[in-house]
């Protein structure tokens, strides 16, 4: 059913360039922040009312149930619903415009004064402005002029760049009432950090305007990028402000592309309830069990920045980003702009091979066609840009009910998983099985570094006594996919060799983690029946405890499933006397469960440098609580947790010589 809820001259508010058919009367930015200002409220029901919608919401329903629409003419007032309920249930509102706005552009710098109350807050940018005498188009970097993008893709294009320094809104890590924009919101201190940074992007435009006189921009073509935290705040500022006519998230994770719901089912990623309290509204939280009662999704604050243009990127190596998530969201919120014939205008490029934040050259054409057709207004660029590795994932099976009046989410397809314990492989002589609680089964390999030969690093050792040899059985034949589970500390321990079969020896490196943590390596194709994988070792630091084949590269959580060659581990007497007579403890906290503060004592044979820090089960890292030489003795250390949900926590001791680990139980007051 299709109900016109209202039909306004929202095109009037429209850039128009000369584009193919239908997208003539798609604009492709705007003149105002809001064009939806007029809209009325939607309901926006306590926790307790609101019914739990288990697939992605639907962006063309209208929030009473009244129906829904897929005209143009209603997405204007539909995205101002979508938009309220993202301020209501996750970031709290966005002020306007304030009366009281003044900016000067002078020595290459904007100085932007926003006065509320009687208190000012000030902006400035030292911008990057090309030879000549424009008008240029723009881009708002979040932190420098390209955000984390190479800035000669803009310079190169004659690209004014313009940085926003968001610390003059409000701290990374905010605190709640002593903010700058506390000073002029005092009735808003309870406002998520990405409420109060897209205002503050919203405020810099605002100045962007009113020195046009001095500032040759041609505010019609201006971008706004980012990456991972800044990632999700070029998301969120591009959705609030209309007048951005590209938005470039880069890897933005949980809380920026990836929706909650479908992060929900992917394990250790920054899920709804494992994301920083402070940059969204406290509230927000209360969601965190329940995220199917979320009114909205993800999907739609991408889709709040249609008809305008959005590129996404992601980087599957980083496994906390959710991008199996992200591709999800972005395939559900690219129904919006291909319902109104501009399919176009968003893309997203999962690529993996590269750094957090850091630009692969595959990446790039895609970035420069974006750029080319939204700032530069070459419409010949080829935006169609759908790249990622997950060909196995059924995401239509997370919208396919839109439009039905009944959201069920299908059950997710039967994945073949098998899990292996490496202390019950065959274990060459030169490989150590060590104890640990934390470890699965109780135990762990590493190589014996008294007999690590000095040029692993450069080449596989030779002899069954450097390997480890797991057998195991492929049901059917196709693609399977190998993750270890590994603890390695440091930059230097932090590799393997690895082969399959009679196949070459391959090494994997920087496997670094904070704790026991499952890493996807590579992938196998396979025929039915029996294969051998084979694992060297390369480093002598690096812990290894159990590996994962499954049909699809999901990551198991913690310690996985019970393992296929699940045995019994006869650890040598000598081996235990290693490690309980070298005069170093690490002792359980006092009280645990605890709270308010706990304390932590641990024993140190000679004197060292200690590294004490806290980390979630799924070795997110919290906080660090020793980190430099203490002498030889007993000690001490109090660890008071801040803003830190209830629940188990781990915390580890790492010195030259010595490493152990322990939970503890956090209460809350």
């Amino acid at each position: 059913m299709t109900t016109l809820k209202m039909s306004l001259p929202w095109l009037l508010a429209g850039a128009f360039v000369t584009v193919p058919a239908f997208a003539q009367e798609v604009p492709l930015v705007y003149d105002v922040e809001n064009t939806s200002a007029d809209c009325p409220p939607p309901p926006l029901p306590a926790f307790s009312e609101l019914p739990s919608i288990e697939p992605l919401t639907d962006p063309f329903a209208w929030s009473d149930g009244s129906g829904r629409s897929t005209n143009f003419e209603d997405w204007r007032c539909r995205r101002a619903e979508i938009k309220a309920e993202i301020e209501q249930y996750e970031i709290g509102p966005k002020p306007d415009r304030p009366d009281t706005l003044t900016a000067t552009y002078a020595d290459d710098t904007l100085r932007v004064n926003i006065t509320v109350n009687g208190n000012t807050l000030t902006l400035t940018s030292a911008i990057v402005l090309p030879e000549g005498d424009g008008p240029f188009p723009a881009v708002i970097g979040i932190g420098a002029g390209s955000g984390s993008l190479p800035s000669d893709i803009f310079a190169s294009r004659d690209i004014v760049q313009i940085p926003f320094n968001f610390g003059q809104v409000m701290a990374w890590q905010q605190t709640r009432g002593n903010e700058p924009i506390n000073a002029l919101y005092p009735d808003l201190t309870y406002m998520g950090a990405y409420s109060a940074w897209s205002w503050g992007v919203s405020r810099l435009i605002d100045g962007l305007e009113l020195v046009a006189a001095d500032l040759p921009l041609d505010l019609q073509h201006l971008a706004i990028t980012g990456c991972s935290f800044a990632g999700k705040m070029a998301l969120f500022a591009g959705a609030f402000d209309e007048r951005i006519a590209l938005t470039i998230a880069q890897e933005s994770g949980g809380g920026g592309a990836a929706a909650w719901r479908v992060s929900e089912t992917l394990g250790a990623v920054e899920t709804l309830g494992n994301t920083s309290h402070v940059w969204f509204m406290e509230s927000m939280f209360q969601f965190a069990d329940s995220v199917p009662k979320l009114p909205h999704d993800h999907h739609e604050l991408m889709a709040m920045v249609a008809p305008r243009a959005l590129l996404v990127l992601g980087n599957p190596d980083f496994v906390w980003l959710a991008d199996e998530s992200g591709y999800v969201s972005s395939r559900a919120a690219h129904e919006v702009w291909k319902t109104f014939g501009v399919g176009d205008r968003f893309g997203f490029s999962i690529v993996g091979g590269h750094g957090h934040c850091q630009l692969p050259e595959v990446q790039r054409p895609e970035v420069e066609a974006f750029v080319d057709k939204f700032l530069m207004g070459d419409m010949t660029a080829n935006t169609d840009v759908t790249v990622h590795p997950y060909d196995y994932v059924d995401y239509e099976r997370w919208y396919q009910w839109w439009g039905t009046g009944e959201p069920t989410l299908p059950p997710p397809p039967v994945v073949a998983t098998a899990t292996y314990e490496v202390e019950c492989g065959t274990v060459g002589g030169n490989w150590l099985t060590l104890f640990d609680t934390l470890a699965s089964n109780g135990a762990y390999v590493t190589v014996d570094s008294a007999k690590a030969d000095s040029t692993s690093t450069t080449v596989a050792p030779a002899g069954s006594e450097n390997a480890i040899a797991i057998t195991f059985s492929a049901d059917s034949t196709g693609t399977y996919a190998l993750a270890l589970r590994v603890n390695c500390p440091t930059g230097n321990d932090d590799s393997f060799w690895i082969k399959m079969d009679d196949g070459e020896f391959v090494s994997y490196n920087g496997l670094n983690t904070n704790g026991w943590e499952w890493k996807n390596i590579t992938s196998y194709e396979l025929t039915e029946g029996e294969h051998t994988l084979t694992i060297a070792y390369r480093e002598d630091g690096a812990l290894l405890d159990k590996i994962s084949f499954s049909a699809r590269p999901y990551l198991p959580m913690e310690m996985g499933d019970e393992a296929a060659n699940l045995c019994e581990v006869d650890i040598p007497t000598g081996v235990l006397d290693l490690l309980e007579s070298e005069g170093y403890a690490l002792a359980q906290s006092y009280p645990n469960p605890f709270r308010g503060k706990t304390t932590i004592a641990f024993q140190l044979e000679t004197s060292t440098y200690v590294s004490l820090k806290v980390y979630t089960l799924y070795g997110q890292e919290i906080e660090e609580l020793a980190g430099r030489e203490f002498p030889a003795g007993t000690h001490t250390v109090e660890f008071v947790p801040r803003d830190l949900a209830a629940g188990v926590y781990l915390y580890a001791i790492k010195t030259d010589t010595f490493a152990a680990c322990r939970k503890m139980v956090f209460q809350s007051e």
